[in-house]
C-alpha cells in the first residue's frame, strides 16, 4: 500500500504519534536567540534502551551544530519509540516491527530498521532481546511464505486480499522480491558477530535457509515459470505483474527472477541486478553460519554453490558498455540481452552496493556505475530549488528519496561530498526533525511520509558510522541550518 492510500495512513497515524510529543527539552535539545530544538520522542515510547539512549546523549554533547543533535536525537531512536512491539512468548522473544505508518512488518524495512541498534546489543540485555525477537519473527514470517514482503501480527486480513496470489490472512502483502530473504540474513549474521549468540540459529533457521535455497532456484526460472504469480487490481501499472502475473520473459541464465523491487515497484526486466549481488553475500553469509553453528557442511555447499553461479551470470550478463561511462552495472536484465540502465533509492540499489558490502567501493565498474546513477543520465536522477538526490517510479518524477543522498554518504571516502550530503539531509527536512520517504526537489515541504521509521533509522546509522570514523570535526564544521 504505497502511493496515495500509503500517504493518507501517513496523515492520520503519525498525526497520532507525533502530537503527543513531550513539551521538556532533553538534555540535548538546544536553543539559540532564534530556535529552540525541542524533543520530538514521544512520551510513551514504546520500547526503551538505557544504552541508545545514553549514547544520544553522548553524541549530542560533542556535535556543535543544534540542528544537527537535534535531528539526530529524534531519529535514531525514532524505531525504538514508535515501531517496537516485543513480547516473550513460550517460542522465546518475539517482536512485531511497524514500518511506521503503515502497521505491517517488511522483512526489509524492519530488518533495516533495527540495524543500527545491534552495536549496543551486549551493553543492554533487553534490547538484545528485542533484536533476537526481530530475528525469529522474520524466520517465522519467511516459513510461513517466503514469497511474502509484508506480514500482519496475526491472522487480521489485509487490504490487499484480493490481490490475485495465494494470499494468507497472516499477510499484509505478497510481493516477491529477492531482498526479503537477504534482509533478515544479513541482520542474523551481524547480530551473531556482534553478540555470539548462537541461539537463532536452530532449527527453524536451517529450515529458513532450505526455504531460500528453494525460492531463489525456482525463480532461476530453469524448470519453467515456477510457482509464483501476481496480478492486483488497480490504476497503477507498476503495482501489477504482466503476462497473467509472471511479468516479462527472462532467459534462464543463473540469474534469479524478482517480480518487484525494494520500492515494492514491479520490475521492467526480471533479473534485478542489485539483488541479485545482495543474494551472493546474503548466502555467503548463511554457509558461514551453517558451518560454523550447524555443522551443516551440506546445506552451506548448496549455497556457496548458487552463490558461485549468480556471480558468474552477473558478469556475464549485468555489465553494460556505456558510451560515456564505460563498463557500468545495469539495473536490470533479462538474459536475452536487454538491459534497464537506471537506478531507484531503495535499497538494495545499484549505489548501496558497496554500503551493503555486495561490491568493493573501488571496483572500477561501481565506481563507474556510482557516477552514472548520480547524474542526469539516471533517468530517475533529480535535482532542483531544494536539493539532489535519486527518486525511482514508486512516487514519481522529482521527488528525490533522502535515502539516496544518505547512500551517496555511506559510499563515500571525500569529506565534501559527505558534508553536502549532510547539509542537504539537513535542509529537507521541512523543520519536523525527521527523514520522510521523498521530497519535491523545488520545496521541501512537499514530502511524503511524516513517519517513516526506516529512513529515520538510517539517519542515525549514518552520523554513528561519520563519528566511528573520527570524522566529527567534519560534523562540527556544518553551519547552522535554520
Amino acid at each position: 500500500m504505497k502511493a496515495t492510500a500509503r500517504l493518507l495512513l501517513s496523515l492520520s497515524l503519525s498525526a497520532v504519534c507525533f502530537l503527543e510529543v513531550q513539551a521538556l527539552s532533553l538534555n540535548y535539545a538546544e536553543k539559540d536567540n532564534t530556535s529552540v530544538y525541542i524533543s520530538k520522542r514521544p512520551d510513551n515510547r514504546l520500547f526503551v534502551s538505557r544504552a541508545v539512549d545514553e549514547e544520544i546523549e553522548r553524541i549530542c554533547t560533542m556535535l556543535k551544530n543544534k540542528k544537527l543533535a537535534w535531528v539526530f536525537s529524534n531519529c535514531l531512536p525514532n524505531t525504538l519509540d514508535t515501531t517496537i512491539h516485543y513480547k516473550e512468548t513460550d517460542d522465546g522473544d518475539d517482536t512485531f516491527v511497524y514500518t511506521g505508518d503503515i502497521h505491517a512488518m517488511w522483512l526489509r524495512d524492519s530488518g533495516a530498521q533495527v540495524w543500527p541498534y545491534i552495536r549496543f546489543a551486549n551493553k543492554d540485555d533487553k534490547l538484545k532481546k528485542m533484536l533476537r525477537g526481530v530475528i525469529r519473527r522474520q524466520f517465522k514470517c519467511i516459513l510461513l511464505d517466503p514469497y511474502a514482503n509484508a506480514f500482519n501480527d496475526g491472522p487480521t486480513g489485509s487490504y490487499w486480499s484480493s490481490d490475485l496470489t495465494q494470499m494468507k490472512p497472516e499477510l499484509h502483502e505478497r510481493k516477491w522480491e529477492i531482498d526479503s530473504l537477504c534482509y533478515p540474513i544479513r541482520l542474523a549474521y551481524e547480530y551473531w558477530k556482534a553478540t555470539g549468540d548462537t541461539s537463532v540459529f536452530d532449527d527453524k533457521w536451517v529450515a529458513v535457509v532450505a526455504a531460500v535455497l528453494r525460492t531463489f532456484k525456482e525463480q532461476q526460472r530453469k524448470n519453467g515459470i515456477g510457482p509464483y504469480s501476481f496480478m492486483r487490481k488497480t490504476e497503477r501499472a507498476s503495482d501489477t505483474m504482466l503476462n497473467g502475473g509472471y511479468g516479462n520473459p527472462v532467459k534462464p541464465v543463473g540469474l534469479i527472477a524478482s517480480a518487484f523491487r525494494p520500492s515494492d515497484d514491479a520490475t521492467t526486466f526480471l533479473f534485478l541486478v542489485p539483488s541479485n549481488f545482495f543474494a551472493v553475500s546474503s548466502l555467503k553469509k548463511a554457509a558461514e553460519i551453517l558451518e560454523t553453528v550447524n555443522k551443516r557442511a551440506d546445506l552451506a555447499g548448496q549455497c556457496r554453490t548458487l552463490a558461485q553461479e549468480i556471480t558468474r551470470a552477473l558478469k556475464k550478463y549485468a555489465v553494460c558498455n556505456h558510451a560515456k561511462y564505460g563498463k557500468i552495472y545495469a539495473f536490470e536484465v533479462d538474459g536475452f540481452g536487454n538491459q534497464l540502465l537506471m537506478d531507484d533509492a531503495n535499497v538494495p540499489s545499484l549505489l548501496a552496493m558497496a554500503y551493503l558490502g555486495d561490491v568493493s567501493p573501488n571496483d572500477p565498474i561501481y565506481k563507474n556505475t556510482r557516477k552514472f546513477v548520480w547524474s542526469e543520465d539516471n533517468p530517475y536522477f533529480f535535482k532542483g530549488k531544494a536539493g539532489e538526490g535519486i527518486g525511482g517510479p514508486h512516487i514519481g518524477y522529482n521527488m528525490i528519496w533522502p535515502m539516496s543522498i544518505m547512500m551517496k554518504a555511506f559510499t563515500s571516502n571525500d569529506d565534501k561530498e559527505i558534508k553536502e550530503c549532510i547539509i542537504q539531509l539537513l535542509k529537507n527536512d521541512a523543520n519536523t526533525g525527521f527523514m520522510h520517504e521523498s521530497f519535491h526537489k523545488d520545496n521541501a515541504a512537499d514530502y511524503t511520509r511524516a513517519w517513516f521509521a526506516w529512513q529515520n533509522s538510517l539517519f542515525g546509522e549514518l552520523i554513528l558510522k561519520l563519528i566511528d570514523e573520527g570524522k566529527i570535526g567534519l560534523l562540527n564544521e556544518i553551519p547552522d541550518i535554520k
